[in-house]
Parts: structure tokens; C-alpha cells; sequence
């Protein structure tokens, strides 16, 4: 899987898509996606720069939108010039596809807006 089939794919439901990744599993991921990290190979998470509140609340709804179409949902944090976000798979404790698909997708939308 390469970073374009992560930005065509489809976070798919997360009860039966089996385990959370392992570390080694997870790795090949992080490669395709910037300056993200992984926190104990359980979530990633990245903070984004913004130009003001207002810019950070409109990036925040713009993930929405991506979360809803995904049904996939990170954690937002929203501060004065800055948004973080954190994604995991919930429901495996840990990381799957579909936190790496919602990655590639949230960076994508905010190359294109910027």
C-alpha cells in the first residue's frame, strides 16, 4: 500500500476488522504519512499550525466532515493558533488501517485549503 491508496481507501467498520496493529505492522504506515507520530504504537497524533482561532475551528469542522464520511472519529484540540489531532482505533485499542486512511485524508484537505 503506497500514501495514494491510503487517500482512495475506506475506513472500514472497526467491530471484526480483527486486532490492533503491532508496532512492526504500524511502521510502514507512519512512512506514509508527515509528521505525524506514534504514542506507544496505540495512536497517532500531529499538530497542525493555524493562523488564528477562527482558522483552527475551520480546519476542525473540515476533519469533521472527513470523520462523519469515514465514520471514523479522532480526538480535536483545539487552541488559539494551533489544532491537534489524535486518532485511534477505539474499539481495538490501538491502531488500525483506517487510522492511517483518516491521516492521509486530514493532510490532504489541509495541503489543498492551505
Amino acid at each position: 500500500m503506497d500514501k495514494e491508496q491510503l487517500l482512495k481507501g475506506r475506513c472500514q467498520p472497526c467491530e471484526g476488522i480483527g486486532s490492533a496493529m503491532s508496532l512492526q505492522q504500524a511502521e510502514p504506515y507512519m512512512a506514509m504519512i508527515e509528521d505525524w507520530q506514534m504514542v506507544e504504537a496505540k495512536q497517532i497524533e500531529k499538530v497542525f499550525s493555524t493562523k488564528n482561532f477562527v482558522d483552527a475551528m475551520n480546519f476542525a469542522n473540515q476533519i469533521t466532515e472527513i470523520a462523519e464520511a469515514e465514520d471514523h472519529h479522532p480526538d480535536l484540540h483545539v487552541s488559539y493558533r494551533s489544532l491537534k489531532v489524535d486518532i485511534t482505533t477505539h474499539a481495538l485499542g490501538g491502531l488500525s488501517e483506517n487510522d492511517f486512511i483518516l491521516a492521509a485524508k486530514i493532510d490532504q484537505v489541509r495541503k489543498d485549503t492551505e
